[in-house]
């Protein structure tokens, strides 16, 4: 069984529409997938509407849809990610952290671009940043460097990144977001699986980890594009030794610039990897 736990689409920062992303899956040859956008989840039942419309055309099995979602966050200055698995994407704390969430990047969004137009005479609407996003999705930093780059701000986006969408940029305004804690316990008391994203990206992860079991954190995902196979290996161990599960997905947002090749579901991820993450749902739905 092929799954890949770490998908996004144009609901945040990935380029593929939701029923892109199903399309690119069954020609992988996945089996399940979770769709993980950043403070939204407004893609799942997209790509599970088109799904199962596409295995009753067919005759086949339907590819799998697992709700997910990741939640950025901030602790002592440093940005950390939070992923979701089967919470209760009706639960009132959950809906309330994700509008939170969106106000949150909204007001982050206007005011940098108040400050690119004075400080720097770039002027980009927040309109046209809109526009780079489905409707109701997630605005984030590479939809402003995009459209930095589009306003001829900058000769790529990467460019953007460097001059402007930093925290030594004078233009830049990190975002007023939640805890790790908090994003953790609202997933865990929706009824869902908090798990420590590619945490390669994070100084000292094992002890945020250790202080994050305390609030509800469930997994820790090991397999990444990021990993190499001993990182593989170390976050691997950091979750068995604290009762964790592991978990991993290939972090999909594009399309692979050096060679032409789709990167979705070709991150190696184990099927028992799947099944962990089944048993774990199971293991929480008795509980509760």
């Amino acid at each position: 069984m092929k799954v890949d736990l770490h998908i996004h689409t144009t609901y945040s920062d990935g380029v593929f529409s939701p029923e892109k992303i199903v399309d690119t899956a069954i020609e992988a040859g996945l089996n399940a997938i979770a769709i993980t956008d950043h403070d939204n989840v407004l893609a799942y039942p997209i790509a599970l509407n088109y799904a199962q419309k596409i295995a009753k055309d067919t005759g086949t099995k339907a590819l799998e849809i697992l709700p997910g979602v990741e939640i950025n966050t901030i602790y002592k200055d440093v940005e950390i990610h939070i992923l979701g698995y089967f919470m209760n994407r009706d639960d009132s704390d959950f809906q309330a952290m994700l509008k939170s969430q969106q106000k949150a990047r909204i007001e982050q969004t206007e005011q940098i671009l108040h400050l690119l137009n004075k400080k720097e005479g770039i002027h980009v609407t927040f309109d046209k940043l809109k526009s780079l996003v489905a409707e109701g999705g997630s605005i984030g930093r590479p939809h402003i460097a995009k459209a930095i780059t589009l306003a001829g701000g900058t000769s790529s986006v990467m460019e953007a990144y460097n001059k402007y969408i930093n925290n030594d940029s004078e233009v830049y305004v990190q975002r007023k977001t939640i805890s790790p804690h908090e994003a953790i316990e609202i997933i865990y008391d929706a009824g869902g699986i908090p798990v420590f994203a590619h945490p390669f990206d994070v100084e000292d992860a094992e002890t945020l980890i250790k202080e994050f079991m305390h609030y509800g954190l469930r997994g820790v995902e090991a397999y990444h594009r990021k990993h190499s196979p001993a990182m593989v290996e170390y976050y691997s161990s950091i979750a068995e030794k604290n009762g964790l599960i592991i978990t991993g997905g290939s972090d999909f947002h594009a399309p692979n610039p050096n060679n032409g090749q789709i990167i979705l579901g070709k991150n190696f991820i184990p099927e028992w990897i799947y099944d962990m993450l089944m048993k774990e749902k199971k293991q929480l739905d008795l509980a509760r």
